[in-house]
């Protein structure tokens, strides 16, 4: 499907309130445009389980509306499925128990609501567009999209961010903290680091522009 323009949104890592600031204003026709967040709804920040509850309700209502998988929501997956337990407390993981109600490790049951569980599970790993790749991390330099791996889409950074690369679109991912947007010939990130007090960014293509708000930001 063509549309318009398309719109794509960093990490939020439960930080609700700049989400909201931010989807007031930019100018997203959601008839014509596509939306696409980046990944890594949840962690670090303190309304996790509510910006969750967000997307759910902005894709209920929106079919032009793309969520793809991060890290931190993948390790989440595998909290809850008993797999890797400490790698996602030692990620931050904490914050986002403490909304869900869950105090420690084994007492999950029913804390999670089944349409939470069903987001996480049917985020993308990337998606394609007509002149873009969208990626919460990015690409393994020199291999063919359809063979990059969960790992690399998820976690990769300097291989990835130091590579001028051409994957033949232009890739536009999130995961790497930044204090601005990283515009290169190949690749554009717009993970502002919203979570740790700077902003949190959306591009709107094809022309480039870029909207944000911080913290501090009046409504």
């Amino acid at each position: 499907m063509h549309y318009e323009k398309i719109f794509v949104i960093g990490d939020i890592h439960g930080c609700l309130d700049m989400l909201n600031r931010l989807m007031d204003k930019i100018p997203w026709r959601p008839d014509k445009d596509l939306l696409v967040f980046l990944g890594d709804y949840i962690d670090r920040g303190e309304a996790s389980k509510a910006v969750v509850d967000y997307m759910i309700a902005l894709k209920r209502c929106f079919p032009n509306v793309e969520c793809l998988l991060g890290n931190h929501d993948a390790m989440f997956l595998d909290y809850l499925n008993k797999i890797d337990i400490d790698q996602y407390l030692l990620n931050c993981g904490a914050s986002t128990l403490m909304c869900y109600g869950i105090t420690k490790p084994g007492n999950e049951d029913d804390k999670v609501p089944p349409d939470h569980i069903e987001f996480f599970s049917s985020l993308k790993p990337y998606i394609e567009a007509e002149d873009y790749y969208f990626v919460h991390a990015g690409f393994r330099p020199r291999v063919e999209i359809e063979k990059q791996s969960l790992q690399d889409m998820l976690w990769i950074r300097e291989p990835f961010i130091k590579s001028h690369f051409d994957f033949g679109k232009k890739i536009i991912f999130g995961h790497t903290p930044l204090q601005e947007p990283l515009v290169m010939k190949n690749k554009i990130g717009i993970d502002t680091s919203a979570v740790y007090g700077n902003r949190l960014t959306c591009i709107e293509l094809p022309k480039e522009k870029f909207y944000s708000v911080a913290p501090q930001d009046s409504m």
